[in-house]
């Protein structure tokens, strides 16, 4: 994954970010070194096995290049990451309090999280 002005995106659209800022010369100096500029500039990497206290989607929405389809057809950013328990508690929470389409996308995705 990447973060990107202050939001996540799959590792495709961050790829394709990137490209985008390439191509209007917005590249910094030392894109490997990424001491060497901000993250609201241009695209850090980051890895997906960070912990999270909120279920972590693409920044690009229905737009993401990984898009999840949800039953009705309607898209939602890339669904990636693992939990805090905190993160747990949230989702936990969430499919109570506020059941949907993606709530029950989360319930699939971290299911063996939310055993107790």
């Amino acid at each position: 994954m990447y973060i990107y002005n202050a939001d996540v995106w799959c590792d495709a659209c961050g790829e394709a970010i990137m490209a985008a800022l390439d191509e209007r010369g917005q590249t910094p100096d030392n894109p490997d070194d990424d001491s060497s500029y901000d993250s609201d500039d241009y695209p850090k990497w980051a890895s997906d096995d960070e912990e999270a206290d909120s279920p972590q989607h693409c920044g690009s929405g229905s737009d993401c290049l990984n898009a999840e389809v949800l039953p009705s057809g309607r898209k939602v950013g890339a669904l990636f990451g693992t939990l805090t328990a905190a993160g747990v508690a949230y989702v936990r929470e969430a499919i109570a309090d506020s059941p949907s389409e993606v709530t029950d996308l989360w319930a699939e995705r971290f299911a063996d999280d939310l055993v107790e």
